[in-house]
């Protein structure tokens, strides 16, 4: 069991937890998670809680491969209203910033945000871990190699599995150095990895357990998923669901997703095992 301090309030991590995405992006890949202005963020919110997800986690830039980077200005525009209408209206709700600028972390988190997620794990912006750390908030440390916009030309990897978990024991040491007191670590299915690796981190996933921290996957409707089967983003819910089950067998967690009552169901039917 794990307990996350989100600026007073526990988390409590004694079953797997399902994280809901929420994007004020118009360039997300999956274009069912995008929710331009105040009241589609809300309604999107309502659904997922109501659904059962246990962390609203909001992002103002697409990370997908070859994204388009965005300053920290308009990220700014994009995300602090929208958390700031969902601490109003769902004051119980647990939000997260999906950002790798610390400048966005620290005002979202000003506006009601209490978990810092970044995909950078600190290396687009230097100053994101010691901000995090000065925050209190608990902070999602993702694998990645170069940035959302180069990162495929850096998927190579002797042993993936064990690369990553070389990463994690230097980014966990910088965090805990930082003051970072919760630090929840995130494979980054897709992020510089091609489809195989993507397979071997999932089926080697329980490895991670030894660095003692919550693990979070996100591979909800990715191009492991849909590439794979020959289909598209959207009609990719069935397989995300197998991969989210694949991941809580091996020891998950929290699941990022698009469908959270999907998700939830997945978490009801393994706690059964």
């Amino acid at each position: 069991m794990y307990t996350l301090n989100c600026k007073g309030r526990l988390l409590v991590i004694d079953k797997p937890l399902v994280m809901g995405i929420i994007n004020t992006t118009p360039d997300s890949f999956y274009e069912g998670s995008r929710f331009m202005g105040a009241s589609g963020v809300l309604k999107q919110a309502e659904e997922m809680l109501k659904a059962g997800a246990d962390i609203l986690d909001i992002g103002g830039q697409s990370t997908r491969p070859n994204s388009s980077t965005v300053s920290a200005e308009e990220e700014l525009q994009r995300v602090t209203g929208a958390i700031e209408s969902l601490h109003y209206n769902f004051r119980e709700a647990v939000i997260s910033i999906d950002t790798y600028y610390a400048r966005v972390a620290a005002e979202a988190v000003a506006a009601g945000a209490s978990i810092v997620n970044d995909v950078s794990a600190g290396l687009v912006d230097p100053a994101m871990i010691a901000t995090t750390g000065a925050l209190r908030v608990p902070y999602i440390c993702t694998h990645i190699k170069g940035t959302p916009a180069t990162m495929q030309q850096h998927a190579t990897y002797d042993n993936v599995t064990r690369e990553v978990l070389d990463f994690f024991i230097q980014k966990t040491a910088e965090c805990h150095k930082a003051g970072i007191k919760d630090v929840i670590i995130d494979p980054g299915f897709g992020f510089a990895k091609t489809p195989t690796h993507n397979f071997t981190l999932l089926k080697n996933l329980a490895l991670l357990k030894m660095l003692d921290k919550p693990i979070l996957i996100g591979l909800s409707r990715k191009s492991s998923v849909y590439k794979t089967l020959g289909i598209t983003a959207k009609e990719a819910l069935n397989g995300t669901t197998v991969l989210n089950t694949i991941g809580l067998l091996n020891g998950a967690h929290i699941l990022r997703v698009h469908d959270v009552k999907e998700a939830k169901e997945a978490v009801t039917l393994v706690a059964q095992l």
